[in-house]
């Protein structure tokens, strides 16, 4: 069985929803161009960054990133060729921003633009709203890994697998433990 997908970090989400190619009487069906795949071209064609780097600010691995990276760079392409429409849309990721909670109606929801201060629930439009300690900061510390031999937990920083560090107690290698 496959291990769960990770969520990964979206510092700049897009403004827009797409693009449609001009000159085309008729256009195809749209490349559908996840939040995810939108980000790391963002973070290595636009602003520069190597691909290590990128990894890092989305806090995935280096290989995962090359994976999305090269997703989002043929699917590109693809419309370029093809002449079809790219829509922006899914995956599974988290926006690098502030996370409320409601106490009337206990409902999270996050602010993307920091720049305005949080007032009213987005639900419900109670004012009775209390900030919330962010998963960011989980995942910028890093995972927690055990020992299946005995037990000890060791928080390893993100990106490096559980199963390339050793026990400290018994030298066995560690396992991911998912919270």
């Amino acid at each position: 069985m496959p291990r769960q997908k990770l969520l990964r970090k979206i510092i700049s989400p897009p403004h827009f929803k797409g693009f449609v190619p001009l000159g085309l009487p008729e256009h195809g069906n749209p490349v559908l161009l996840g939040f995810e795949e939108y980000e790391a071209i963002r973070l290595c064609d636009f602003d520069g960054y190597h691909q290590g780097e990128a990894a890092r600010i989305m806090n995935v691995s280096r290989p995962t990133f090359a994976r999305i990276y090269e997703d989002a760079r043929r699917k590109v392409a693809m419309a370029f060729v093809l002449g079809t429409p790219i829509v922006f849309e899914g995956g599974k990721i988290y926006y690098d921003s502030d996370w409320y909670q409601c106490e009337t109606c206990k409902c999270k929801f996050d602010q993307v633009n920091q720049m305005e201060p949080v007032q009213k629930c987005a639900l419900c439009g109670s004012q009775n709203v209390r900030p919330v300690e962010q998963r960011v900061k989980q995942v910028q510390e890093g995972h927690l890994c055990v020992c299946p031999a005995c037990g000890h937990e060791k928080t390893v920083t993100f990106g490096m697998p559980c199963s390339h560090v050793n026990c400290e107690n018994c030298g066995a290698r560690l396992r991911r433990r998912w919270r």
